[in-house]
């Protein structure tokens, strides 16, 4: 039987509502591996939650408890670590993720990921008069980033978790 090539460090990233905490469960399931949603993490860590952060702290207190949280999951082995939407503005992060694990960035388009985040109040970003024009905006000037950083491109838009985290898989053992 062939020895498996998958790495022991998975990393998603890309935007809110592109699935990274759905499909990153899955995929660790069927690897056998921990998985561990940054945000949740920080929250577990901090005992508040991320809005409360924002609020106190503001984005750039968030942004350092986050560089912090990936600076150690980075370095953990057999995990899949589901990444909060704007990890990749930090340069230390990109820098941490890249270096130590695959990349993989979901990439799901702007009105899927209103759709999918429009009920969700836990999304300081999208507190605005204007939810999708906020995510235009920040796909732009994130995308670029997800990419420079990406091992592999995977659209998740469409289909279910499971199928997502199969198609993964099989592009990891081909790799």
């Amino acid at each position: 039987m062939a020895q498996r090539r998958i790495p022991s460090r998975i990393f998603l990233v890309g935007p809110m509502g592109a699935g990274k905490t759905t499909i990153g469960r899955e995929l660790a399931s069927r690897l056998g591996f921990r998985f561990v949603d940054s945000d949740s993490e920080i929250e577990r860590k901090t005992g508040v939650s991320i809005p409360w952060i924002f609020d106190i702290e503001g984005e750039q207190g968030f942004r350092q408890r986050e560089a912090a949280v990936i600076d150690q999951l980075t370095q953990q082995e057999h995990l899949v670590l589901a990444t909060g939407g704007g990890a990749v503005t930090t340069p230390s992060n990109r820098d941490a993720l890249s270096a130590r694990g695959i990349v993989i960035y979901l990439f799901t388009p702007v009105p899927v990921q209103l759709q999918r985040t429009r009920h969700d109040t836990n999304r300081p970003l999208l507190q605005s008069s204007n939810p999708r024009q906020r995510l235009e905006e920040l796909m732009q000037q994130r995308d670029p980033l997800y990419r420079q950083i990406a091992d592999l491109v995977i659209e998740s838009s469409s289909g279910r978790a499971r199928g997502v985290a199969k198609r993964i898989e099989a592009t990891l053992e081909k790799e």
